[in-house]
């Protein structure tokens, strides 16, 4: 019998977080409770136990040294049972409506059947390190489902809103049989193509009359699109989101489409109403059909796995050159010799990767 028709196997498995363990609390007297094992964690993914899923994400998203080793081996535990969800990846200009329309969106996915994941990736306050975790609170009707998991994460600063583990808690959706994966961005217009890298489609929500507001996404984020929407066709504004989108559509004819042998277009909805919302779910739908068949649904999964080696390469260097005892030391003579133009920024780097156990810079 499988763990997941096994009512008491499942039932042994919800272990309530404890005092020092990931997605723990204070238990204000109570003795520390165990921490789970790697084992417990992956069978309670692939049971679809959502109190451990949500443990298990969060592990992963845990900066503590003695997290890392046990997430890692995690993930690589449930590598065979990913890749079947459709990513979808969700961004566009502040007040677009994208929680909203992921709300829509994601209740007539799970009504048919369909099981959905959300990742909201919330901006991090570049004050207090602090994250506005308001989208669990927004799609409210969509986290009570049964059928359904959503997961806000704060964004740790990373350029475009992308979630620092992002990649990860995709895998841990997949792996709990997730069958479709909603990737809400915060679109500040920085480095979009972080998100690009993460999901299969990728979906740029406007609003009617936001022309000034898409100049600061650039030109670049509308290349990266497989479709455009312009949300809020409603209460009066239908009109303009129709002009809005015949302008879109025409701009998308000068340029180069992103995946091979797709074309992508622009179309309007509300996601308020819900008018819309089922055609953008059904242009999803041919997306997959027509890029599985070109095969560059599969190169894309193919360049994502790449890229992910080179992006924790970087990360790891990165924390661990800012965590250097030397590194500390030196860094802040040498931010102020620099400021104070007494020293090139060049040489202040050299000073701080030879701290740090590098060769000099080489030119």
């Amino acid at each position: 019998m499988s763990d997941r028709s096994n009512p008491e196997k499942r039932s042994a498995l919800r272990v309530r977080p404890g005092v020092n363990e990931p997605g723990g609390a204070r238990g204000h007297g109570r003795a520390k409770r165990t921490s789970l094992s790697t084992r417990e964690y992956v069978e309670g993914v692939r049971s679809g136990d959502r109190t451990l899923l949500a443990r298990a994400i969060t592990l992963i998203e845990s900066n503590a040294r003695d997290h890392f080793a046990q997430a890692r081996e995690l993930v690589r535990e449930l590598l065979p049972h990913t890749g079947g969800s459709v990513r979808v990846g969700i961004t566009g200009v502040p007040g677009a409506g994208k929680s909203t329309l992921i709300e829509a969106l994601g209740r007539r996915l799970v009504e048919r059947g369909d099981k959905v994941a959300v990742t909201a990736v919330d901006p991090t306050s570049s004050l207090t390190g602090g994250s506005i975790m308001g989208d669990k609170t927004r799609m409210e009707t969509l986290a009570g489902h049964e059928r359904a998991f959503v997961r806000p994460s704060p964004s740790g600063g990373a350029l475009g809103g992308v979630a620092r583990k992002t990649r990860e808690t995709i895998l841990l959706f997949e792996a709990a049989g997730y069958d479709v994966v909603l990737v809400e961005t915060i679109g500040v217009g920085q480095s979009e193509i972080a998100v690009r890298s993460l999901v299969d489609f990728f979906l740029l929500m406007l609003t009617p009359g936001s022309g000034d507001e898409l100049q600061g996404l650039k030109r670049g984020v509308v290349e990266l699109a497989d479709a455009i929407l312009i949300n809020k066709a409603d209460d009066g504004n239908e009109g303009a989101a129709e002009r809005a989108r015949r302008d879109y559509e025409s701009a998308l004819r000068y340029l180069a489409a992103s995946s091979g042998g797709w074309t992508p277009h622009a179309y309007t909805a509300s996601a308020l109403t819900g008018k819309g919302v089922g055609e953008i779910w059904s242009v999803v739908e041919r997306f997959v059909a027509t890029t599985k068949k070109s095969g560059s649904f599969a190169q894309r999964r193919r360049s994502q796995a790449r890229d992910w080696i080179h992006d924790l390469v970087r990360e790891t260097l990165a924390r661990e050159f800012n965590r250097h005892p030397e590194v500390q030391r030196l860094l802040p003579e040498l931010e102020r010799q620099v400021v104070e133009g007494k020293l090139p920024a060049t040489s202040a780097a050299i000073r701080l990767l030879e701290a740090f156990g590098l060769e000099p810079l080489k030119q």
